[in-house]
C-alpha cells in the first residue's frame, strides 16, 4: 500500500498541494462543531447554535457551486486568493457581533456569508484528474486517497475545536479555524505549476475521452463548449440525488449517535464513537485504492452502495438491541467501511461525466447534496431522538441508504461513462476512464 500511494506524488508539486489542501480543509470539520460550542457558551441556547449553523450549511450549498463555476471559468488560483481572502471578513464579523453582543439577525448573515468558501477537496481532485488524466488506475488511486485525507480531517477537525474552545476560549476554535482555511487556501492557490489548464487551453472535454459527450458540443475550433448548468447531464443528476441520501446517512447517524451515547450515560464519549465511522471510511478508502478496479465505474458504484445500505443494518440492529456502547462502536466502525467506496466511485464517475470546463463545478454540485442531507438527516434525527426510544433513530441512516441504492438503481443507465480513444503515441488499446 505505501508503495502504491507513493506513486501518486512522484510528480513534482503533489506533496506541496496536497499538504496545504489538507490545511485548508481541517476547517470544514473544525466550524461546525467551534460554532456550537461558542454559541452555547457566549449565548446560552443550542437552539441558537443550530439554526444559526443550518443557515451556514444552506448558504454554503448555494454559493458551493458558484465559486466551482468560477474555478473553471477563470482558474483556481485566480478565485481561491479572493475567495479566501473575502472569507476571513465575515467570520471575524461573527466574532465580533457575539464578542458585543449583537443581535441574532446579525450571526445568520455573518455565517450566511462565510458561504464563499473556496471547496479545496473538489480543486484537489481536479488537480489529481488533470495530472494523470492518461492514467485511469492513478485517478482511481488519487480519488481514493482525497476521500481517506477528507475523513482524517473530519476525525482531527472536531477534537482539535473542542479542545481549544474549552482549554483557550470559546472563540478560540473558530480564529484556528479561520486561519488554517485562509493559510491553506492560499498556499495551495501558490501551487500554480499542479494546476489544470483552463478548458479552453486544454487538449480535451472529458477525461480520457476528448471528443464530445454528454452535456457540451465543439466549438469550430474544436475546444467544447458548455451548455448551461452540469445538472443537464442525467448522469449527473443521479448521482446528486443518490449522494443527497447519502448526506441523510451522515446526518443522522451522527445526531442518533450522540443522542444514545447520552440516553446511557456517556454523552462525552459519542465523539468517539464518530471517530469509528471516520476510521472506518478511512481506512477502507486506503485499501479500495490499491485494488485494481476491473468493473466500468457505474456497476462499481451500484456496489459500494449496495454494500453500504448492508452494513448500515449493523448499527440499526445493535441500537434496537440495547446493546453497549463497546458494541455499538464495532457496528459503527463496520458501517464506515461502506461509505468510502461509495463516494470514491461517485467522484469518479462526475470527473467521466462531465466534460472538463465543468468538472469543479459539477464536484461541488454533488458535495452540494450531501450538505443538504446532513442538514435534513439531522433535523430528523433530531426530530426522533426527542420522541422515540435510543437507538430508534438508527432506522434513518439505513432508510436513507436503502433509499439511495433505489435511486442508484433506477439511473444506473445514466451511469456510463465514455470510453477514451488510445492516447498519441500508444499501442492503440482503448482504455476506459474508470478503469
Amino acid at each position: 500500500m505505501p508503495v502504491s500511494y507513493r506513486r501518486l506524488f512522484a510528480l513534482p508539486g503533489t506533496t506541496a498541494f496536497t499538504l496545504a489542501g489538507a490545511l485548508g480543509r481541517v476547517t470544514m470539520s473544525m466550524s461546525g462543531v467551534a460554532l456550537v460550542v461558542l454559541l452555547s457558551e457566549r449565548r446560552g441556547s443550542y437552539a441558537l447554535a443550530g439554526t444559526v449553523s443550518a443557515a451556514g450549511l444552506a448558504a454554503g450549498a448555494i454559493g458551493m457551486p458558484l465559486i466551482g463555476r468560477l474555478v473553471d471559468r477563470y482558474g483556481q488560483a485566480r478565485v481561491t486568493v479572493p475567495a479566501a481572502l473575502y472569507n476571513a471578513v465575515p467570520l471575524t464579523g461573527l466574532l465580533l457581533c457575539v464578542r458585543l453582543g449583537a443581535p441574532d439577525w446579525t450571526l445568520y448573515a455573518c455565517w450566511a456569508a462565510c458561504a464563499a468558501a473556496p471547496n479545496l477537496g473538489g480543486m484537489a481532485r481536479a488537480r489529481w484528474a488533470h495530472l494523470y488524466r492518461d492514467d485511469a488506475a492513478a485517478r482511481h488511486l488519487a480519488n481514493s486517497f482525497e476521500q481517506s485525507l477528507d475523513e482524517l480531517c473530519f476525525m482531527a477537525g472536531p477534537v482539535l475545536a473542542m479542545v481549544l474552545c474549552t482549554t483557550v476560549a470559546p472563540e478560540a476554535g473558530l480564529l484556528a479555524a479561520g486561519a488554517f482555511g485562509t493559510a491553506g487556501a492560499l498556499l495551495f492557490a501558490a501551487q500554480r505549476r499542479t494546476e489544470p489548464p483552463l478548458a479552453d487551453r486544454a487538449p480535451g472535454g472529458h477525461l480520457g475521452s476528448p471528443g464530445e459527450g454528454p452535456g457540451h458540443r465543439a466549438e469550430p475550433d474544436g475546444h467544447p463548449r458548455e451548455q448551461g448548468s452540469p445538472l443537464r447531464v442525467p448522469g449527473l443528476r443521479v448521482l446528486l440525488l443518490t449522494f443527497l441520501a447519502t448526506g441523510v446517512v451522515f446526518g443522522s447517524m451522527e445526531l442518533t449517535t450522540v443522542a444514545y451515547a447520552d440516553a446511557l450515560g456517556h454523552k462525552p464519549l459519542a465523539g468517539g464513537l464518530l471517530a469509528l465511522v471516520a476510521a472506518g471510511s478511512c481506512a477502507a478508502g486506503l485499501v479500495f485504492g490499491v485494488l485494481r478496479p476491473r468493473r466500468a465505474p457505474g456497476v462499481r458504484f451500484l456496489s459500494g452502495v449496495a454494500a453500504m445500505a448492508v452494513l448500515l443494518l449493523l448499527p440499526l440492529a445493535a441500537g434496537l438491541g440495547g446493546a453497549g456502547l463497546a458494541l455499538l462502536g464495532v457496528a459503527l466502525f463496520a458501517a464506515g467501511t461502506g461509505t468510502a467506496p461509495t463516494m470514491v466511485t461517485g467522484m469518479t464517475l462526475v470527473q467521466g461525466l462531465l466534460p472538463q470546463r465543468q468538472l469543479n463545478e459539477g464536484m461541488a454540485v454533488a458535495v452540494s447534496g450531501i450538505v443538504i442531507g446532513i442538514s435534513t438527516g439531522a433535523a430528523l434525527a433530531g426530530a426522533v431522538a426527542e420522541h422515540t426510544a435510543p437507538g430508534t433513530g438508527y432506522w434513518l441512516p439505513a432508510g436513507a441508504a436503502s433509499l439511495a441504492l433505489l435511486i442508484a438503481l433506477a439511473g444506473r443507465r445514466h451511469l456510463r461513462m465514455p470510453d477514451a480513444p488510445p492516447a498519441p503515441g500508444s499501442s492503440g488499446r482503448v482504455v476506459s476512464a474508470g478503469g
